[in-house]
This record gives structure tokens, C-alpha cells and sequence, in this order.
């Protein structure tokens, strides 16, 4: 079954929607532009007029959010609860302290030396969120960040959205490496190249899988770093120091059933270091993990074409 495609930049990434009919294409991509411009109004950190840098500017006092960012908050809080804390909203203070503060494609120039230091992260806990309100009570000096969990949930309102507008067939949504699908996938299942990097062609290096339906998410310390004198960063932060994380896997790629599980997944797994594989398992996940020498490790049924052809 032949596929159409459009991509183009958003949300600082590369958006790519797939279907699975010609005429499907125009619809879901509309579809999928709307979501993305809803969601970069709801919940960008970089936008002055972002309705959450309006929530992190009005701490200390119980404001009412939209439905879109009750939604993405609480998807960040089931995230914190399910991984104990590694995923945690309340690092926007400490993500913003190591350099990231801003677009990531402004990000390139070194601004000078920068002094990390170790802080106490508040902890999701710390956080009142009434959904059946739309109301958010965060502690004075207390900044969220949805980055993480926040494009994968995207990718899966995007995937819904547009196999509605689409009508028949399925489609498959990529916002930056986080993946979702929705209605019928082609023969065999949809061809995925997981690869460190986002940015590379499908037709280059990395393994191809073949999933039937759900999401797929890859979370990588190589991808989103920058520098700031001697110091290398990257964007995934350690709730527990407050610095970006120093395990040994530099990359995690998981299967699940939506993209916003299967991120949940593979950001823990950065985050819980040397204890990842045996978390992946637990939770019965198909993962593959890279260490910082490129070891590959592979937990679970990793959805290869081969199997799939088979």
C-alpha cells in the first residue's frame, strides 16, 4: 500500500504526517497543523504569551487553565506518579538554570561559561491540580515544564485529529521522534527507522521496526545538547540533582500503546541509569537501549520487520 507525506518545522522539530491514502493527506495534515498550533499556544516555555508561562509567572496563586493544558499537566503528573518521580514537571527552574532557555535552534551559539549546581527539585507532589475545576495551584518560585511529555501527548491528539479528518484508512504522526498512529496501518505495519537523531532521512542508518498500531518514542541525551564553556549539556534533567542526567545509556527507544506511554518510558529509563533495563522490564515494555559506547540492548519483543513478515 503506497503512503503520501508532508513535513514541515514546528514546535522547534520536525513534523512529518503520514496516511495511507492520497487524498487523506490534505485533511489530516490541516488537522495536524491545528493541534500543533493549539498546543505551542497552550503549553510552549519559550512563548512570553503561552497560557503556561502565564501559569509559572502566577505562582502561589490557583489559576484556571484551559482544557488543552489540564489535559498536558495532568499527563505530567500521571507521568511523575507512574516513574516515582524521574519524570517530573516541576524542572522548568532547573532546565532553565542549565541553559535551556530558549528555542533550542537559538540555542547553537555558546553564551559563555554557566555554573551548575545541585538544587532540590520541588517535586510533582508539590503541585494542586483540580481537573474537574480547570484549576493549577503551583508553590511561589515553582516552574513547570511539559517539554517531555507534552510533544508525545501532541503527537497523539495530532493522530487522533487527523484519522477524523482523514475519514478511512490510517495515519501516523511524528512530532521530533515522538510517534503516533491511528486507523488502519499498511500491510505489514508501519515502517519505523529508530535512530538517534530525528532529523535523519528514512532511508538512513538505524533499525527498522514495524509496529501494527500505538506509539513509539525514543529519548536521547546526543540529540538536544549545547554548550556553555567547558560544559556539554543536554536536556534531560535528573529530578533528584536538578543537573542533566549522567547514566549510561545515551539513548531509549520504546514501543507502547500510545506515544505519551512509550515516552514516559524511555525518559525514565535516561533517567533511572543503571537500573533502566530492569525498570523496562518490569513494566513489560518492548525497549531498546544504547549505552554511551553504542552497546545495544534490546528487553522485550522488539517489533523487528522480520518478525512482522513471519
Amino acid at each position: 500500500m503506497a503512503v503520501a507525506l508532508k513535513t514541515w518545522k514546528a514546535l522547534g522539530t520536525s513534523v512529518h504526517v503520514v496516511t495511507t491514502h492520497d487524498d487523506g493527506l490534505e485533511p489530516a495534515t490541516a488537522a495536524v497543523r491545528k493541534v500543533v498550533l493549539d498546543v505551542d499556544a497552550a503549553y510552549s516555555r519559550f512563548r512570553k504569551d503561552s497560557e503556561l508561562t502565564g501559569l509559572n509567572a502566577s505562582a502561589g496563586r490557583t489559576i484556571s487553565v484551559s482544557p488543552l493544558l489540564a489535559t498536558a499537566i495532568e499527563a505530567a503528573l500521571r507521568a511523575a506518579r507512574l516513574t516515582n518521580g524521574a519524570v517530573d514537571p516541576t524542572i522548568g527552574r532547573a532546565i532553565r538554570l542549565a541553559g535551556y532557555d530558549d528555542d533550542f535552534s537559538r540555542l547553537a551559539a555558546d553564551r559563555g561559561p554557566i555554573t551548575l549546581r545541585a538544587e532540590l527539585v520541588p517535586g510533582w507532589q508539590a503541585i494542586r491540580f483540580n481537573r474537574r475545576s480547570g484549576t493549577v495551584w503551583l508553590p511561589p518560585g515553582v516552574e513547570l515544564d511539559l517539554g517531555s511529555t507534552g510533544k508525545a501527548l501532541a503527537a497523539d491528539l495530532a493522530a487522533t485529529a487527523a484519522m477524523a479528518a482523514a475519514g478511512e484508512g490510517g495515519v501516523l504522526v511524528s512530532l521530533g521522534g515522538d510517534i503516533a498512529t491511528a486507523g488502519v496501518p499498511p500491510l505489514g505495519g508501519w515502517r519505523i527507522l529508530v535512530a538517534e537523531d530525528s532529523r535523519v532521512s528514512p532511508s538512513g542508518d538505524g533499525d527498522v521496526i514495524c509496529v501494527p498500531a500505538g506509539g513509539v518514542a525514543t529519548s536521547s541525551t546526543t540529540v538536544r545538547r549545547w554548550s556553555r564553556g567547558v560544559e556539554l549539556l543536554h536536556h534531560i534533567i535528573d529530578p533528584k540533582t536538578s543537573l542533566p542526567t549522567t547514566g549510561p545509556f545515551r539513548t531509549v527507544t520504546v514501543a507502547a500503546a500510545t506515544c505519551l506511554d512509550a515516552n514516559i518510558a524511555s525518559t525514565a529509563a535516561i533517567v533511572h541509569g543503571e537500573v533502566a533495563i530492569e525498570w523496562l522490564a518490569s513494566w513489560r515494555l518492548p525497549a531498546r537501549l544504547v549505552e554511551n559506547d553504542g552497546t545495544i540492548h534490546y528487553i522485550g519483543r522488539w517489533p523487528d520487520p522480520a518478525s512482522v513478515a513471519a
